[in-house]
């Protein structure tokens, strides 16, 4: 399928203000969308209330506006710039939510919008934890039993059916704000009355905890010739109960047999096929440590942060092909050219894509041992992230602690 040629201005939504859970590899994402698609001679309109970002410098798009991201102002940015399609998927969560707000508000329509990169149902039923549920199970895809309450009551009762300890998944929230483990009926009181006042549609997925897996995760592509291939295969070194976010990363899969990876692998592509996606997309799965028992966590609909670990381990560039399969281009079109970043070592150069070992580490900040091990759950908590790559995977902890404390000692 070739570029579309009645997409001729697009509207390309950002992130927001950089904080824990969207942070500046959406910055990142936004910058390789606005040159990807200014490549394809398409104007580009780029709305982000962050002005401390790349993607607001005023030579990265044609038009740019730094103004708060609500759906009242993004309307008139509509109205004013008559933008033939509107590209959400590289701006995170809070690009997403707007997006179904700018659209449940009938602005899209009204000037004729189209939304390119996801369907805004695929949005619903990636976050909306009822539909995302009923599509896993019409796919026979496990998720670990769970019940929808829209009350703090309801998710007593659900709890005591499932038993504890359960998982409160707050629905359309970033960085699993909201959400944890309750071990008791006075755990899920405490941690429900936030949950449930964080989720935009008040809606929380209480969920039997299966923590103590492995957590894999995979990043997948796909265009719109329903073509999907996989990017990267990520595996965290923490299990499930940590959040992603503040886990340490390693790509690509170490610890699993091949019959486990590619059983993960073929759900991820069956997923992102049934949900329509168009570009990156971020599967996540819990697999039993002891047998080939699993259960899928979540599907972000979206470019995310684990795009750019998954770009750096494969020189796949995420966000620049996602935007171009955006605009129609298939996959076969797209010209791939892989960019390393300058490299400080000739063992590092040297490295072939089959060679590459690279490892997420997370930072946080003024925080003792103990402290932060009381805020490893399942909401985001690190601040910084530093990427490492060499040939072993010990080799990639000593290194970046290394660099980390000044040193200068080659591993």
């Amino acid at each position: 399928m070739a570029k579309r040629t009645d997409i001729k201005k697009v509207l390309i939504i950002g992130s927001g203000p950089i904080v824990i859970g969207q942070a500046a590899e959406f910055d990142y994402s936004g910058s390789q969308a606005c040159k990807s698609l200014r490549e394809e001679g398409l104007e580009t309109v780029l709305v982000n209330s962050n002005p401390a970002t790349i993607q607001t410098d005023i030579d990265m798009a044609d038009t740019v506006y730094t103004e708060p991201l609500t759906a009242e102002l993004v309307a008139q940015i509509i109205e004013k710039e008559r933008p033939d399609a509107l590209l959400p998927n590289l701006g995170g969560q809070s690009a997403l939510n707007l997006c179904s707000e700018l659209n449940q508000a009938g602005v899209l329509d009204k000037y004729n919008v189209e939304v390119i990169g996801v369907q805004v149902d695929a949005i619903e039923r990636g976050e909306d934890r009822i539909e995302f549920k009923k599509t896993m199970d019409s796919l026979g895809i496990e998720m670990a039993r769970s019940e929808v309450a829209y009350t703090v009551e309801e998710a007593r009762a659900i709890a005591d059916e499932l038993g504890y300890p359960v998982v409160l998944r707050p629905a359309f929230t970033l960085g699993g704000t909201g959400g944890g483990f309750a071990y008791s009926d006075e755990e899920l009181m405490e941690i429900g009355v936030n949950a449930f006042n964080l989720s935009p549609v008040h809606q929380v997925l209480i969920e039997k905890s299966v923590k103590g897996y492995k957590e894999i995760e995979f990043e997948v592509m796909r265009d719109s010739n329903d073509h999907a291939i996989t990017i990267c295969g990520m595996e965290n070194i923490d299990p499930v109960g940590v959040h992603t976010g503040d886990s340490c990363v390693v790509a690509p899969i170490m610890t699993l047999s091949k019959e486990d990876e590619k059983m993960l692998n073929d759900s991820a592509i069956k997923l992102i096929k049934e949900l329509k996606i168009e570009g990156g997309c971020n599967v996540q799965f819990a697999l039993n440590p002891y047998s080939s028992e699993y259960y899928l966590i979540e599907v972000n609909p979206r470019v995310s942060r684990s795009s750019a670990l998954a770009s750096k381990a494969s020189g796949y560039p995420i966000a620049r092909v996602t935007a171009k399969i955006a605009v129609g281009m298939a996959l076969e079109e797209i010209e791939i050219r892989e960019r390393f970043e300058q490299v400080e070592t000739i063992i590092e150069a040297e490295l072939s894509p089959s060679e590459r070992r690279v490892m997420h580490l997370k930072e946080y900040e003024g925080h003792s041992f103990e402290e932060i091990a009381e805020m490893m759950n399942l909401t985001e908590a690190a601040v910084r992230m530093k990427l490492s790559r060499a040939r072993k995977r010990i080799r990639t902890v000593y290194q970046e602690q290394n660099k980390k404390e000044g040193g200068s000692h080659d591993y």
